[in-house]
Order: structure tokens, then C-alpha cells, then sequence
């Protein structure tokens, strides 16, 4: 037997205390959107806690995004009354609690065995003029650092260069 899911706004429909909530509940949102468009995308893990009388109380995660925060405000409010919202004032709170995701681990690139056959055959045909020299040492230097690598793999221990160092 398949269970049915209910959405949030389904269970708010529902029960008739919880359904007093759903305009409040829209309405929030449709102002969190006029936020996040109005302002530039550091401030995504910004929210709005409140909204009463005039006053929009807005939520960052830590201390240095409320500072960037303030100053966005006049242009912010400015950007609400444009937008059709009775916004006075803008007070911020720092709620610590709100932390970004941690990044996704870094990959590390490899080059394949015909990748460095390749760099070796071309540091090997380049020519041995001062304007060439550069560049062959480089690619030595590359298939030097690559040879080591592949031998300390060999050995159990773990690359030392991700991806983007």
C-alpha cells in the first residue's frame, strides 16, 4: 500500500488554528524573495525573522555579514517601498546557530600515462634555444613532480595537491 505525502501547505489547510497561518506564512515569503533579489548573493544566508508595523527584523550569521547588511538597508528599504512593501525601518539580529554548509571535498586531477608520454615527447622535440628553455623546464619539472607523485601513491600515502592549489 502506498503512503501519500502531504505538503506543508496541505497539513496548514488542514487543521483550522494551523490554517490562520498560511497568509502569514505567504506573505513572508514572497517578502524573503523581495529580499534576496534586492540584495547581492553574500547575502543569501540572510532571512527575515519578523515583519510587524513597518518594522522588517532580518537574521544574519555573524557579526560581519550584519555590518555589510546595515549598510545595504537605506537602498534595501528603498527597493521594498518601490516594490510595494510598507517597510520604516530595518533592524538586523545576529543569530550565530546559522552556519554555511562546509564545501564539498576537492577533487584531484591526474593526468593519465598518455598525457605525461605526451608532455615528455614534447620536452624532448622542443629546442634547446634560450626562448624554448622556459617552457621545457616546466614540463619536466611537471613530469618530475607527476612521477613522484604516482610513486608515493604506490607507497599509501595520499596525494598532496588537490584540485585548485
Amino acid at each position: 500500500m502506498a503512503k501519500s505525502t502531504k505538503g506543508a501547505a496541505d497539513f496548514l489547510r488542514s487543521n483550522s488554528t494551523m490554517a490562520a497561518l498560511l497568509p502569514a506564512l505567504a506573505r513572508m515569503g514572497t517578502l524573503q524573495q523581495s529580499v534576496a533579489a534586492s540584495l547581492p548573493a553574500m547575502f543569501a544566508a540572510c532571512q527575515i525573522l519578523q515583519f510587524e508595523a513597518g518594522v522588517l527584523v532580518m537574521s544574519a550569521p555573524n557579526a560581519a555579514l550584519a555590518a555589510r547588511l546595515k549598510q545595504q538597508t537605506p537602498r534595501l528599504q528603498d527597493r521594498l517601498l518601490k516594490d510595494g512593501w510598507q517597510v520604516n525601518s530595518i533592524r538586523i539580529k545576529v543569530q550565530v546557530g546559522k552556519t554555511a554548509p562546509p564545501p564539498p571535498p576537492k577533487r584531484v586531477l591526474e593526468l593519465t600515462e598518455g598525457a605525461l608520454s605526451s608532455f615528455a615527447e614534447l620536452s624532448s622535440t622542443l629546442a634547446s634555444d634560450p626562448r624554448s628553455q622556459g617552457l621545457k623546464e616546466a614540463i619536466d619539472a611537471m613530469i618530475r613532480r607527476r612521477d613522484g607523485r604516482r610513486s608515493s601513491k604506490q607507497a599509501g600515502e595520499s596525494s598532496p595537491f588537490p584540485e585548485g592549489s
